[in-house]
C-alpha cells in the first residue's frame, strides 16, 4: 500500500469515516471553519454532505489501493487497525487527530508515530467520547492542585444513536487490563468494581471498562489512581452485561462466531439520546466534579472533542510530536469551548 498523502496548509482537512455516525456530527460543524474531504469505503453515503466546501472521495482502509490527498490536516474517525491513516499523516508532516482507538492500539500508535519522528503534531484523542473526558479531568485536576484520584462513571444511553465502531470495546470486555491504583499497576478484570453513582439525577449502577485515559492520565496529570466505570440508562441492560460476564460469554464467545451476541448487548442503536458523565478528581485541595451532558448524544460529544483536537493540532503554536486532550494548554478555556458547542457541563 502507497498510500500518499502530501500537507497543504490551504487544503481541505480529511475526514477519514467522514460519513460514519460521529464523522456526520463532525463535518456539520467543522465545515464552518475549513474545507473538508470526506471518505470512506461507500463515498455515495456522502451525497447528502457534499457541497463547494465539502469534497468526497473514496478510501477504504481494509483494501490494498493507494489512496492520494493533499491536504492540512488529517482526522481519523473509524478504526485504523493497520495503522495506514496514521503513518500516511505522520510520515508527510501532518497534523493528525485519531479519536477511535481502544487502550492496546494507542500505545501502538504512540510507538508507531514516535518512530516516525513527527515533523507535525500527532492528537491521539481517544479517551472516552474523543477525549472529553480527559480535557474536563484535567480542569478539575488544576482546581484541586493535581490529581491524585480520578474516577470517571460514564451513563450509556440505551436509546442513543451510534456507530459500530463506537462498540468495538465489546471484543475487550474478557481481556483483564493494567490499570493504577494507589500509585501501582493493578490488573483488572472489566465489568467488576461495581458501584452506584449518581448522573445527572440519575442512580446509575456502573463498572470497570478498559478506556485510554485510564493508561494516559497517569502520565500526563501524575494520577495516582483512575478508574473509568460504564453503565446503562437502563438497569435491566447493565443486569444482562454483568450476568453475561458472569458466565463467562467474553471469555468463551470472544471469536467471530459470537460477534454479533456480544455486540447485541450494547449495539442497538435508536434515534436519539443524551450522553452523560461524571468525572470527579481528588488533590490536595480537595474534590472537585463535573457532570458532562450532550443531549445530541455520544456520537455528537466525540465529534465535539475531535473537533476540538483539530483547532489544537492547526493552532499556530501547535508543536510536533505526539500529545493527548489532557496536555492541551488551558483546559478550563476548553471547557467553554464544549459549552459553546452545545455540551452542558454542571459542577454540582
Amino acid at each position: 500500500m502507497n498510500d500518499l498523502l502530501k500537507l497543504d496548509t490551504a487544503g481541505p482537512v480529511l475526514i477519514v469515516g467522514g460519513y460514519g455516525t460521529v464523522g456526520t456530527a463532525l463535518t456539520r460543524h467543522a465545515s464552518a471553519h475549513w474545507p473538508l474531504l470526506l471518505t470512506g469505503r461507500n463515498p455515495d453515503q456522502a451525497a447528502h454532505l457534499a457541497d463547494e466546501n465539502v469534497g468526497v472521495q473514496k478510501w477504504d482502509l481494509s483494501q490494498p489501493e493507494p489512496f492520494e490527498a493533499r491536504v492540512r490536516a488529517v482526522i481519523s474517525t473509524v478504526n485504523d487497525p493497520q495503522d495506514r491513516v496514521l503513518r500516511a499523516a505522520v510520515s508527510a508532516g501532518i497534523p493528525y487527530v485519531d479519536v477511535t482507538r481502544w487502550t492496546s492500539r494507542v500505545t501502538r500508535a504512540i510507538t508507531v508515530a514516535t518512530l516516525l519522528k513527527p515533523t507535525a503534531p500527532v492528537l491521539l484523542s481517544s479517551g472516552w467520547m474523543g477525549g472529553v473526558t480527559n480535557t474536563v479531568a484535567a480542569a478539575l485536576a488544576q482546581e484541586v492542585g493535581e490529581a491524585v484520584d480520578v474516577d470517571i462513571s460514564i451513563r450509556y444511553d440505551v436509546n442513543d444513536q451510534a456507530g459500530v465502531d463506537s462498540v468495538d470495546f465489546m471484543d475487550r470486555l474478557g481481556l483483564e487490563f493494567e490499570a493504577r491504583k494507589g500509585g501501582k499497576a493493578a490488573v483488572v478484570r472489566p465489568l467488576t468494581d461495581t458501584r452506584w453513582v449518581d448522573i445527572a439525577g440519575h442512580r446509575t449502577k456502573v463498572a470497570r471498562l478498559d478506556t485510554p485515559e485510564q493508561f494516559t492520565l497517569p502520565l500526563t496529570l501524575g494520577a495516582e489512581s483512575v478508574a473509568t466505570r460504564i453503565g446503562f440508562s437502563s438497569n435491566t441492560s447493565t443486569t444482562a452485561l454483568l450476568a453475561a460476564r458472569a458466565v463467562g460469554l467474553f471469555r468463551w464467545g470472544s471469536g467471530e462466531k459470537w460477534a454479533p451476541l456480544r455486540r447485541s448487548l450494547l449495539y442497538s442503536p435508536g434515534s436519539g439520546g443524551t450522553a452523560q458523565i461524571r468525572v470527579d478528581v481528588s488533590g490536595p485541595r480537595g474534590t472537585r466534579t463535573a457532570v458532562i451532558s450532550d443531549t445530541l448524544g455520544q456520537a455528537h460529544l466525540t465529534a465535539v472533542g475531535g473537533l476540538l483536537g483539530l483547532q489544537a493540532v492547526l493552532h499556530h503554536d501547535a508543536q510536533p510530536g505526539v500529545f493527548f486532550p489532557e496536555s492541551t494548554p488551558e483546559p478550563a478555556a476548553q471547557l467553554a469551548k464544549l459549552e459553546s458547542y452545545g455540551v452542558t457541563i454542571l459542577r454540582p
